[in-house]
């Protein structure tokens, strides 16, 4: 037992070389898995249709209706949505159960078996496979998006958690466009090569399989869930801190875990619907909920759903546009990347509350490009500009910096059912957005930025008004912040409610 506490130790020391590795295999079979997840469907859309069609064919003899194509595709399309649902509702629960890194490396089944079914399908005539397939997919990343930035915040020591945070985001991105570069007709975009393009999912999980199982558990979770299972406890970690060579940010770490660990004596961690009747949480779980939401609700799908018409209007031939497009998914990533350097400098509110207020001046811009689209031959390439832009913002601010604070903003027992409540307002946001925004864009056409406008700027007004900096603080010390937000808040109702009663 005590050679787990030396690798526990030993990953706090050494954060330059391990945590990096950690940090791959980590991400590469978890935010990675989403966001190729999300890109690769697009590639296939027309031959996986042809597909249905000639199975229906063969079993029916007759060629399948407009109205039921659409069905299925759309049922293989939102399969994925309704499993990231599912995932993210049991994410927190196998953390608990298997522990931070078990429940990573548990998860890969459901991206295997996903694999298979999916490149199966073709060769047994059942588009049905496509659909169970999207669907373990789905839970798959509901899962990964759940339990990764939990294990990298708490692997985390303290000066880097933000810049570990971050790299949910990176990886998030990185996916995007590597499903974009794969799906590319030069490599596995031709429509013969489908079966193999849906089933390149399983190379993420094998890597992390291989690799992750190098890299110990969750210091945290070990040391303070585990700590009377395991006889973990921090007596044993004094003595090998000790006998390190350097030991003031180890310190750091052990009194910051020993903290939480004795405020959590005796507590079992809480459960998603207890989060809702706890008082202590109660302005963190909003938080977590309006942050969630505007991930999804910010404008960032209506980008993406007219970048293909602006390229297209600035003069892109139509074979290019996926080139252009993959640009878009590369300005992502960089941007990501960029905020991993900054994180720590300006701090997560300043980054995310900048990031709402750019992204909403964006749309602005974007709303009057598009009306007077016609009106001037450099208008297309403004619009270019704007569309780079608000990536460039989202990914500054939102896209990178959401997942870092949902764990700060929580301690040990409540961490994981946050990221589950927080994953699945996430994933019904993203379903919700599907289903109303064609409608949205039909009737407003380029007017739709103003919607997301209010929304941008009704999200960084909370987060100004209501959530700390979390910089460099300790989770316990965040925790303390909102607390005493609440008692300074009692303490001026009940001096009101005073002061009315005495004026009468």
């Amino acid at each position: 037992m005590e050679s787990t506490c030396v690798l526990c130790i030993f990953f706090l020391q050494v954060p330059s070389k391990t945590l990096l590795m950690a940090v791959a295999a980590a991400c590469i079979g978890g935010t990675f898995q989403y966001g190729y997840n999300i890109s690769i469907i697009n590639a296939p859309t027309k031959a996986v249709q042809v597909f249905i069609n000639q199975t229906w064919l063969d079993r029916y003899n007759t060629h399948i209706s407009a109205q039921l194509l659409m069905l299925l595709w759309s049922s293989i399309v939102s399969g994925f949505t309704i499993g990231g649902l599912v995932g993210s509702s049991v994410g927190g629960m196998l953390a608990i159960r298997f522990g931070r890194k078990g429940a990573l490396l548990v998860n890969n089944t459901f991206a295997l078996l996903a694999a298979l079914l999916m490149g199966l399908s073709y060769f047994a005539g059942a588009f049905e496979l496509l659909i169970i397939g999207r669907f373990l997919s789905g839970v798959n990343a509901g899962v990964g998006i759940c339990v990764q930035p939990l294990y990298l915040g708490e692997v985390a020591p303290r000066p880097l958690r933000g810049a570990m945070g971050m790299s949910t985001s990176i990886f998030l991105t990185g996916g995007i466009l590597m499903g974009q570069l794969i799906g590319l007709k030069s490599l596995l975009g031709r429509d013969e090569y489908w079966p193999v393009l849906l089933s390149s999912t399983c190379v993420p999980a094998l890597l992390q399989l291989v690799l992750l199982p190098w890299f110990p558990e969750s210091p945290r979770y070990l040391l303070i869930d585990r700590a009377n299972d395991l006889a973990c406890n921090l007596g044993t970690t004094h003595r090998l801190h000790t006998s390190a060579s350097s030991y003031d940010s180890m310190n750091l770490e052990r009194e910051d875990i020993e903290k939480e660990r004795l405020s959590a004596s005796g507590i079992r961690p809480k459960k998603p619907w207890e989060m809702f009747t706890d008082r202590s949480v109660r302005w963190q779980l909003l938080t977590v909920i309006v942050i969630n939401m505007a991930q999804q609700l910010n404008g960032i799908n209506a980008i993406y759903f007219y970048t293909g018409y602006v390229f297209t209007q600035a003069g892109i031939p139509a074979d290019q546009i996926p080139y252009a497009t993959v640009g878009t998914g590369a300005c992502e990533c960089i941007t990501a990347l960029i905020c991993l350097n900054i994180c720590e400098m300006l701090g997560r509110r300043a980054l995310i509350i900048g990031g709402y207020f750019l992204m909403a001046l964006c749309c602005i811009c974007f709303t009057v490009t598009l009306t007077f689209q016609d009106s001037s031959s450099w208008m297309p390439y403004l619009s270019m500009v704007c569309v780079f832009a608000f990536i460039l913002s989202f990914g500054l601010g939102p896209g990178g910096v959401t997942n870092a604070l949902i764990t700060e903003l929580f301690t040990q027992m409540t961490r994981p059912a946050a990221y589950m409540i927080a994953g699945s307002v996430n994933w019904l946001s993203f379903f919700f957005i599907g289903m109303v925004f064609p409608f949205i864009v039909n009737g407003l056409t380029q007017y739709c930025f103003l919607v997301f406008l209010v929304v941008c700027c009704l999200v960084a007004t909370f987060i100004f008004f209501v959530v700390p900096e979390t910089k460099n603080k300790t989770f316990l010390e965040i925790e303390a912040e909102f607390l005493s937000r609440d008692r300074k808040g009692t303490v001026a109702s009940s001096t009101d409610g005073f002061v009315i009663s005495t004026s009468f």
